[in-house]
């Protein structure tokens, strides 16, 4: 298994020493997932933490009239779980899904919060990555979906360009809280 992207990811945010390197790595397998296959389905547990090497991954619910509402997209580099579900030790409100094939360094949850427990440099790996994704990089998100236009979010969301080229008219809709067609608008408007 080809896993130098994978620590050099962790070790940003917390180094590891070797004895947590070798356990960590003794619990993680490489895994291939086609496009459109889910990683994780809605309603089932989430049995597996995620690092994306290659592809892209989407992270959506279903609303009440079957539309998939997409929250985030991870690309390479990204550590990708359903967070809450894995916390809270319940079915996962969301779907994870390839929408690129992609290649994965996937472990399993039960045993790596083991591992949190055991060694110490790993749990604050896991600490300070959740400070930095789920909270500090999250919550202008979450404002900016309460202030800012879909003009304006769209406009964010080109600036990550290898992400934008990367998704669909429609996930890049549902992303934003609008049809296709508004988005064809704003489009059309930039122009």
């Amino acid at each position: 298994m080809d896993t130098p992207e994978f620590l050099k990811q962790i070790n940003q945010y917390y180094p590891l020493s070797e004895a947590t390197m070798k356990a960590l790595l003794n619990i993680c397998t490489e895994e291939r997932y086609s496009k459109n296959n889910l990683l994780l389905e809605a309603g089932n547990r989430a049995r597996y933490y995620y690092f994306i090497k290659s592809g892209l991954i989407g992270y959506y619910t279903v609303d009440e009239q079957g539309e998939n509402i997409y929250k985030i997209f991870f690309e390479e580099g990204s550590f990708v779980a359903s967070t809450a579900a894995i916390i809270k030790n319940e079915a996962s409100d969301f779907n994870i899904i390839a929408l690129e094939d992609c290649s994965v360094i996937q472990y399993p949850v039960k045993e790596y919060r083991e591992l949190l427990e055991k060694y110490h440099d790993l749990a604050l790996f896991h600490m300070y990555y959740l400070e930095r994704n789920w909270v500090v990089k999250k919550e202008p998100l979450e404002v900016s979906l309460k202030y800012e236009t879909a003009k304006q979010r769209y406009l964010q969301l080109l600036d990550h360009t290898s992400l934008s080229e990367r998704l669909k008219q429609h996930h890049i809709a549902s992303y934003l809280g609008i049809t296709p067609t508004q988005l064809s608008r704003i489009k059309k408007e930039l122009k």
